[in-house]
């Protein structure tokens, strides 16, 4: 049954009687146009690229405005840094204005290595293939080389990708050219030349972070991205990247015992961080050297306080790194956290297991998919560990009989 429908009666001069009803017709609001965004088509969320592709499917389509993405840095800060220059290339492209933040790099060194943009309008003139003969056995020899069992079972799409693209494609060899670089307008901040002062009164957030709060804030109110400011002519997006916060350079001492002094700075600074994004045109992206934090409650809380958390962990110095069966990749991705916005659950990634691997020109994230048998070049690199566990597993009585293969 419809609810009823209210109506006024208006008596005109002539002596006519109108009914007027007051209903009127829902419409959407109208959504900002900035280059470089989109809709999200789950919730609506105004969106911005990452820069990379994969990690923009992971993250439901890209990274919304006016949050936060935490990075936790694998050991060396070597992945975690190159997504942190993918994200500020993106911003170049796009025309956005950058805010860099560092403490042991300066900002300006972290802007020369952005890597190159891949031009749409460049043709790459690819080698024409040679047709293969009739007579070449090709056919009969890929067929040879895959076991019987698993010849007809269906291929793994282990690359992350959607239907749309968005954003652009980065090549890592190569870093962008001064020109494209400057044309975009960049804040700095350095802590060294940015001298703090203790306080002797006790305050849960550092110096140094109270510091950078109050430029960002600054930045944010003078530069028009406030959303409760004056609407100007053309919005634009404020793209913040944060490099290597609660490390021991911007005066954090969470590395150093189990209970620091200054356990709640870096908390309070995300607190206020997200608060300030959540009123401006702003995004932000921040890495944190995990690793060295030995709390792992604290840690917990760092990642609730941001809305994306993921985390690296690199093959370099492990024993993976040379295992064969991770040859295709050079680590593993961690998701932490996915963001809750405008709905009341969030989209969870359809895989679990993911890894990310450095190509020669591009960074890219997968799903991980060992292979289903050992190949030829495993297989005679292992052949004396699988004799030695076989003769382990005779003398301890085990029952194995004809060609029964060894599960590892």
């Amino acid at each position: 049954m419809a609810a009823p429908v209210n109506s006024v009666v208006k008596v005109l001069p002539e002596g006519s009687a109108v009914s007027i009803t007051s209903f009127q017709r829902k419409t959407r609001g109208r959504l900002i146009s900035i280059p470089g965004t989109r809709p999200s088509v789950q919730n609506g969320q105004l969106l911005v690229s990452t820069g990379v592709t994969s990690l923009d499917f992971l993250l439901g389509g890209g990274l919304a405005v006016g949050t936060v993405l935490l990075v936790e840095e694998d050991r060396y800060d070597s992945y975690s840094r190159m997504i942190l220059k993918y994200f500020l290339a993106e911003g170049v492209v796009c025309r956005h204005e950058l805010f860099v933040a560092a403490a042991q790099d300066n900002p300006d060194d972290i802007l020369q290595e952005l890597p190159a943009p891949i031009l749409d309008d460049v043709a790459i003139h690819k080698p024409a293939e040679q047709p293969r003969l009739s007579c070449e056995p090709q056919n009969s020899l890929d067929a040879m080389k895959i076991a019987w069992r698993y010849q007809n079972l269906p291929k793994v799409q282990s690359a992350l990708a959607s239907s749309s693209r968005f954003g652009h494609y980065y090549d890592v060899s190569k870093t962008m050219e001064p020109e494209i670089r400057q044309a975009a307008k960049c804040h700095r901040f350095y802590l060294p030349e940015h001298p703090t002062q203790t306080s002797p009164i006790h305050s849960p957030m550092l110096e140094s972070y109270s510091l950078l709060l109050k430029s960002l804030q600054e930045v944010i109110q003078r530069e028009g991205f406030g959303v409760a400011g004056p609407m100007l002519k053309s919005r634009n997006i404020l793209r913040i990247g944060l490099h290597s916060l609660g490390s021991a350079l911007w005066g954090d001492d969470l590395s150093y015992h189990d209970n620091p002094k200054y356990r709640h700075a870096l908390t309070t600074f995300l607190y206020g961080l997200r608060a300030l994004l959540r009123s401006s045109l702003s995004v932000a992206v921040v890495t944190v050297p995990s690793h060295l934090i030995q709390d792992r409650a604290l840690m917990g809380s760092i990642t609730r306080l941001c809305d994306n958390a993921i985390a690296l962990e690199s093959f370099k110095g492990s024993e993976r790194e040379t295992n064969p069966l991770y040859k295709d990749y050079h680590g593993l991705l961690h998701v932490r956290q996915v963001p809750h916005l405008n709905c009341l659950a969030s989209q969870l990634p359809d895989h679990k297991d993911l890894a990310f691997k450095l190509k020669r020109k591009q960074f890219s994230i997968e799903r991980l998919h060992l292979p289903p048998d050992l190949s030829e070049t495993v297989s005679r690199v292992s052949r004396g560990e699988l004799a030695g566990r076989a003769t382990v597993a005779s003398a301890c009585g085990s029952s194995t009989s004809g060609n029964k293969h060894l599960d590892f």
